[in-house]
């Protein structure tokens, strides 16, 4: 790893933990509390079972004494987490993400079942195992919430016959004994939705409301939107668009530092030179990424995933492009004069910016917001406040090198 890539990893990691510490760019209110994920892993260090508050009066303390004590007589890695998911919360309301959070988190170990919430059913579980279905567990799951005996159970009850299908060992079979008599076709598709992980919404149109009711629901919609002011197009596209764009490099985010962590755990340490600078990223990335409030963090989130595969490989190469990390990895280094600066900036560029500076062209920034409450060029907000707009997100050689007026 040469020198300059050295500091410059050096520099951003410094930079992201004194934000993280000082500014509360990404750290909870009391400033040492951990996120959701870590919060659920160290609950589940002393028992395998996890019940938020929000469903402590349908899984009381008593119950989750029983479930555990279930699951401990299985003799099996079951962990279960039931926790509510909406949108907007440190999951994204997304039970796949929730799996995936908490595995990382929990000490690691060659096995794991994991019984979670279901974020697509309210009152309904989704079963995840890893390394391999080896129980099948999906299907085990799945099946728990379509027995006749299940039918008007609780969540402590279907929780309780999820654990015994697992250890069974039956799932497909259990499901498929469960679902092949469902009385209706809404039925079957929402069941099938359920054991696929999918959520099939779109179908209830077509399956369960009648023509007229729909006409009627249309109508209705059209005379009270009639009788309010809408807000500009633009903005609902803008803002469409941007919780679209959020909600994917999230998940691209977190595919990226959960694969680190594993290409981290599978790593040599004899023969990885590199590695616990790969660790620490990966600690950092993990760290954005709970707490990312937008675009710029899960870019950061990114940008030290890749840094931490750099660092495994030996072969860090150049970082993500510097006018917008979200481009993907920079092509080539270039030299930049922003916009009111007599100097040049050295900074690391996709193709399609390079071709935009060579012709003259503003190139496509990512934006992030002001202590004003503008949008601005993510690098035009005060480095002291951002450690992305201090670092370039890996371009900028040294931390006091500045973008926006700032040195």
């Amino acid at each position: 790893m040469s020198t300059e890539v050295k500091r410059v990893f050096t520099a951003l990691a410094v930079l992201l933990l004194a934000a993280l510490t000082a500014t509360g760019t990404a750290t909870a209110a009391d400033g040492d509390a951990p996120s959701a994920g870590q919060r659920i892993a160290n609950a589940l260090r002393t028992s395998p079972v996890y019940v938020d508050e929000a469903y402590a009066t349908a899984v009381p303390p008593s119950r989750q004494r029983q479930l555990a004590d279930r699951i401990r007589r299985t003799g099996l890695p079951i962990k279960v987490v039931l926790t509510p998911l909406t949108r907007g919360d440190a999951f994204d309301g997304d039970s796949d993400v929730l799996a995936a959070t908490v595995r990382d988190r929990l000490p690691q170990r060659p096995d794991l079942v994991l019984i979670t919430s279901d974020s697509d059913f309210p009152d309904s579980l989704r079963g995840y195992e890893w390394p391999a279905d080896t129980h099948q567990t999906r299907k085990a799951v799945a099946a728990a919430g379509f027995l006749d005996e299940t039918r008007d159970a609780g969540l402590a009850d279907l929780t309780a016959k999820a654990v015994d299908l697992v250890e069974e060992g039956k799932g497909e079979q259990r499901y498929k004994e469960a679902t092949q008599d469902l009385a209706s076709p809404r039925d079957r598709a929402e069941r099938a939705e359920r054991a696929s992980g999918g959520t099939g919404e779109w179908l209830w149109p077509l399956i369960g409301v009648p023509a007229l009711a729909l006409t009627v629901l249309a109508t209705r919609a059209a005379l009270l939107r009639s009788r309010r002011p809408s807000p500009p197009v633009s903005e609902l596209v803008f803002a469409t668009a941007r919780a679209a764009d959020e909600a994917r490099v999230r998940r691209r985010a977190e595919a990226e530092v959960l694969a680190l962590g594993e290409a981290a755990r599978a790593a040599d340490v004899a023969t990885t030179p590199g590695l616990q600078q790969a660790l620490d990223a990966y600690a950092a990335a993990g760290r954005v990424l709970d707490e990312a409030r937008g675009l710029p963090d899960l870019a950061g989130a990114l940008a030290l995933a890749q840094e931490g595969q750099g660092a495994l490989s030996g072969s860090p190469g150049l970082p993500l492009c510097f006018f917008n990390p979200l481009h993907g990895r920079a092509a080539r280094r270039t030299a930049w004069r922003p916009l009111g600066r007599r100097d040049r900036l050295d900074v690391a560029v996709c193709d399609t910016c390079a071709d935009a500076l060579r012709d003259h062209r503003a190139p496509e920034v990512l934006t992030d917001t002001d202590q004003d409450g503008r949008t601005v060029p993510y690098f035009e907000v005060p480095a002291g406040r951002s450690p992305w707009a201090a670092t370039g997100y890996g371009s900028l050689a040294t931390p006091s090198a500045g973008l926006g007026g700032v040195r």
